[in-house]
């Protein structure tokens, strides 16, 4: 029974990108046709939302805070019509325009069928989980962020599912994987973890990821960094960027980025384990995404191979993607 997986890293829908939906609220404006084609090759669909939904809210006030990411309300069904089946919004945007906002994010998902996890109206409420079905397979979705501690949700008020990674794994976040494990055929952890503009993941984002699988995580995919790093065994230490205006670092190259498509597979439903994995190369061009191609592609695959090396782990050329055997 094999069950593929689409998995995304940070898309941000605001700025301008928000002013191309207004003036066009389609999948087509986010992304290029083959990209949509890969998606909906998968059974399910996965990513990191870095930005509000909304027409309301006020600017979270910090003065050292730097970006403000909101997308307009259309955002919700142009996400749908990608064949989002879920997204994490737990990250450092989710409460740029305040609770009013976060509130219509979570409302306008819902409208549409997306699930969402990793920010709620309180702390519990922040920290569930989702089960997506497909083929079968019942798999569950954990959203956590390390970074900023005054968006962490509270007892009494909303915010992010907020776990300081940086001094360990905290004992609810591993019961609650624990937990997941024991009701899910599988368990997928979405963490946006360590600083942006990194090329590998910190020391502690790997000192994390193996107490995250200890308690049961099938897999972990990662965010943040706006950068893809290595893979390890079950483990995308960060996806980069999908969707973006920002501006490029010639060196990191930013707008150079991969769509993972990840198989879980196994003799059952309860004995699910990902054995493979491609990675779609991908150009972020202003506001929009298409297929990386020539030395974009070239580049990437260079990259790609160099990082999981770090991990021990040998990538394959398969037509136009790069591939992990994990089996």
């Amino acid at each position: 029974m094999a069950l593929t997986v689409a998995l995304a890293g940070d898309t941000m829908l605001g700025r301008s990108v928000a002013e191309e939906l207004r003036s066009c609220p389609t999948a087509g404006t986010l992304v290029s046709p083959a990209i949509r084609r890969a998606l909906a090759g998968a059974d399910l669909v996965v990513l990191n939302l870095e930005c509000c939904l909304s027409g309301r809210g006020q600017r979270w006030h910090d003065p050292y805070k730097p970006f403000f990411f909101r997308a307009p309300p259309s955002a919700a069904a142009v996400l749908a019509e990608l064949g989002v089946d879920c997204v994490t919004l737990a990250n450092n945007h989710a409460l740029d325009y305040g609770f009013d906002a976060l509130a219509d994010t979570r409302a306008l998902l819902e409208q549409v069928g997306i699930r969402a996890v990793g920010a709620g109206p309180d702390v519990s409420a922040a920290r569930e989980f989702a089960v997506l079905e497909a083929r079968g397979v019942r798999l569950a979705v954990i959203g956590v962020t390390d970074d900023p501690e005054d968006y962490a949700a509270g007892e009494d008020h909303p915010g992010v599912a907020y776990a300081d990674l940086y001094t360990g794994v905290p004992d609810w976040l591993t019961e609650l994987v624990a937990r997941v494990a024991a009701e899910a055929d599988a368990v997928l952890v979405t963490p946006h973890w360590g600083p942006n503009m990194t090329s590998r993941p910190p020391p502690h984002v790997r000192a994390a990821a193996p107490k995250l699988l200890a308690p049961g995580a099938t897999l972990i995919a990662g965010h943040s960094a706006h950068v893809f790093h290595g893979v390890a065994d079950r483990i995308l230490y960060d996806m980069g960027d999908f969707v973006d205006d920002y501006a490029v670092d010639p060196d990191l190259r930013n707008d150079l980025g991969l769509l993972f498509l990840v198989t879980l597979d196994g003799p059952d439903p309860a004995h699910l384990a990902p054995v493979h994995l491609e990675g779609l190369p991908l150009f972020l061009d202003f506001c929009h995404t298409r297929l990386a191609r020539g030395e974009e592609w070239e580049w990437i695959r260079e990259r790609f191979t160099s990082a999981c090396a770090e991990f021990g782990t040998p990538v394959t050329v398969r037509g136009e993607r790069l591939t992990v055997d994990w089996r």
